[in-house]
């Protein structure tokens, strides 16, 4: 599984890569592809002519690797080179226990599971975004990467916090956990993280009183409070991607 020889196989570009990968990883990208070949978990060869990546199959079963631990599992870069290593001495990778243990209350269907006739990459990635995982605090150390300091502080500051009467933590948490360590990679720490929070915090706010009126009608349905974070988040997001373009 080793990257970057040919040995006679098809080579492809950086973007027929990106192609072959699309269908499995819709968010995949051709900047996310040279960032994991800049961290070496790739090393695809390069034309002696333009100088252009150029990718083989074996290039593209690795990043398909890579790419589903991370979005399966939520390993780290350092977790996964060391993966890499045993596949490249041509032994098994170590066993990954899944995350998406159900919460109690919470569907037994499994992350994997596929109704028949339903698109495979489409059904796994709905059913991940359904499915509830539950972590202790240890298992959210090691699935996020984060130090037990940083973790601390963004406690601390409740950044990141249990699921509401228990002491485990869920999706949302571990997700912010993996973002957080990953920016501090770019120097957007935790100073950084408390002005994003008191942020969200005026925008809850502002938006729960302009939806009480709804809600009240709807007799306290909860469905009207998912609707409108679901806007929200899309509103914030697309807002913050044309902030970033215009740059």
């Amino acid at each position: 599984m080793r990257g970057g020889g040919s040995g006679g196989q098809r080579l492809r570009s950086i973007g027929q890569a990106l192609n072959a990968l699309r269908p499995e990883f819709p968010d995949i990208s051709i900047s996310k592809i040279r960032f994991l070949e800049s961290e070496g978990l790739i090393a695809p060869v390069r034309s002696p002519s333009s100088g252009y990546r150029r990718y083989s199959e074996s290039d593209i079963e690795r990043l398909r690797y890579i790419l589903s631990v991370q979005r399966d599992h939520y390993l780290p870069l350092k977790v996964i080179r060391e993966h890499l290593e045993k596949l490249d001495q041509g032994e098994p990778p170590p066993s990954v226990p899944t995350l998406a243990e159900p919460a109690p209350g919470d569907s037994k269907q499994t992350p994997n599971a596929n109704p028949a006739g339903v698109n495979n990459a489409a059904a796994q990635q709905q059913q991940q975004q359904r499915q509830s995982i539950r972590l202790t605090r240890s298992q959210l150390l090691e699935a996020s990467g984060l130090s037990e300091p940083a973790l601390t502080e963004l406690e601390r500051m409740l950044i990141v916090q249990p699921r509401r009467g228990t002491a485990h933590y869920g999706r949302d948490a571990l997700t912010i956990a993996i973002a957080a360590r990953r920016m501090s990679e770019f120097g957007i720490d935790t100073r950084h993280l408390r002005a994003f929070k008191m942020s969200v915090d005026r925008e809850v706010g502002l938006v729960e009183q302009a939806i009480a009126p709804h809600v009240r009608r709807g007799g306290g349905n909860n469905e009207v409070s998912k609707e409108i974070t679901q806007l929200v988040i899309s509103f914030h997001a697309a807002l913050v991607r044309t902030a970033m373009e215009q740059r």
